[in-house]
């Protein structure tokens, strides 16, 4: 018996890998499926299950062509109905992968067609939990993300939440292994531990939503206190996860396509479009095509990328770090953008060589900036209101990143603007978003709060 977790830590999100006598079931895949195809491959083994644990909202799992491509049956939860083929288990129903059993059990409350997934070993004892959204390590899945769709309330999927975790999975014994869908980091719950796998009894000792003594109305207001919107893409990803959508191979094809300097700007002047450069916020900072928007791929790229573009079927230009054009598209399709056209040939450098109009953003350290405050500048911290409210500069206006659509018309192009988040990867989004909207009074402090709290220049507000 082999399980893997094939964890992918900017969408905080495991897969799984499970075979057994030369078959093979896999848990919530990615979107690109041709790792898990190598790995049965190489185990001289048949994928047979493609198990999935519920209508994903943050990535668009990789089912449909993993199906197309070896045949292997889908399997939703009771009340899922894709758009496509697929097997709808009922609560309880048992499947065989090799000498294993997966059980399903319906565990509602994420959302309506949620299940985990109970493994037994070749000798029949229970071992493992794959729990996806429902129980998380430290958390439980967020009850408001289906209720648009499923039409219920978030306090009565709690409510069915609080009842799947006792029904279902506190009665199973301790030293099960408890595999959840995310880890810290994930937008799916909201204070998620950074381990991504325990033993059930742990949990039981140490989950909030497990404690023996919780009431359903004091779980309900503890699953629905503080919950924030949710990003913008997840209702689209939804949809994709459950009507079906085109092959992973095309979207990269198209995507990975190399642009001539000369049809690149060509295609950049007719607009309705994206630039999208990638790179780091230091070599962005130092030069950049105008109006290009700076998510940089060496951080949470993919769920930036949803929060700020609004619409899944924008077409973008690329522009990365040479080599690394790939893995911007794979990025990009695995939260559902599919419209990639092609990435700018030789980089920002090449577009530079020509002798065309390029930008840059006034980036300075804590220390310049200490030298440069004066009682009228203006401050704007992009973090999130949590860690605002857990200190923050005197006198800084908190307009995080997440929200930027909703509060970027506040803002006066006349004035002059010093943006911070925690360490300097948000604040340069940021700043290429309001410079692509003609904001030219714009500075990016360094190093972001931590920086300047650790300079002790600079006088901040307590906690509250």
């Amino acid at each position: 018996m082999i399980i893997e977790q094939m964890y992918t830590g900017c969408l905080a999100q495991g897969a799984y890998f499970i075979e057994s006598d030369g078959e093979v079931a896999i848990i919530d895949p990615l979107r690109e499926v041709d790792q898990y195809i190598e790995k049965a491959a190489a185990a001289k083994a048949s994928i047979k299950y493609v198990f999935e644990t519920h209508f994903h909202a943050d990535f668009v799992s990789g089912h449909v062509d993993l199906a197309n491509q070896t045949g292997a049956v889908i399997v939703f939860g009771p009340h899922a109905n894709p758009g496509f083929g697929a097997h709808i288990a009922m609560d309880n129903e048992e499947f065989s992968v090799g000498k294993l059993t997966i059980i399903v059990l319906h565990t509602p409350g994420h959302t309506m067609e949620s299940v985990c997934y109970l493994l037994k070993d070749e000798e029949g004892k229970n071992c493992a939990l794959f729990s996806g959204d429902t129980l998380f390590i430290g958390d439980v899945g967020r009850p408001d993300l289906a209720q648009e769709t499923a039409g219920i309330s978030q306090n009565i999927l709690a409510g069915l939440l609080y009842d799947s975790l006792r029904e279902k999975i506190m009665p199973l014994s301790n030293d099960i292994i408890v595999y959840p869908a995310h880890g810290a980091g994930s937008a799916c719950g909201k204070n998620i531990s950074k381990q991504t796998s325990d033993t059930l009894g742990n949990q039981k000792e140490a989950n909030y939503a497990l404690a023996a003594d919780l009431s359903k109305e004091d779980f309900i207001r503890e699953v629905t206190e503080g919950l924030t919107p949710p990003p913008q893409y997840f209702p689209a990803n939804v949809s994709l996860n459950k009507g079906g959508y085109g092959s992973f191979e095309m979207v990269y094809n198209k995507g990975t396509q190399p642009i001539e300097i000369e049809v690149f700007a060509s295609i950049l002047s007719a607009g309705r479009l994206i630039v999208l450069d990638t790179r780091s916020p230091e070599d962005f900072a130092r030069g950049f095509v105008p109006g290009s928007l700076n998510i940089g791929i060496d951080g949470s790229f993919a769920p930036w990328v949803g929060a700020i573009v609004t619409d899944l079927s924008s077409k973008i230009l690329i522009i990365a770090d040479e080599g690394r054009e790939g893995e911007v598209v794979t990025r990009l399709a695995r939260v559902g953008f599919d419209n990639s056209i092609g990435y700018l040939k030789g980089g920002f450098d090449a577009w530079k060589a020509t002798g065309r109009p390029w930008d840059t953003v006034n980036s300075i350290s804590v220390d310049v900036f200490a030298s440069m405050e004066e009682h009228s500048a203006i401050v704007l911290d992009v973090r999130k209101r949590s860690e605002y409210k857990s200190g923050h500069l005197e006198g800084a206006l908190n307009i995080p990143l997440d929200y930027y659509h909703e509060e970027v018309e506040e803002l006066d192009r006349e004035k002059e603007y010093f943006i911070h988040c925690a360490g300097g990867y948000r604040s340069m989004i940021f700043c290429s978003l309001l410079k692509a909207r003609g904001f030219e009074r714009v500075w990016d402090i360094q190093g972001g709060f931590k920086a300047i709290k650790d300079s002790r220049k600079f006088l901040l507000e307590d906690a509250f």
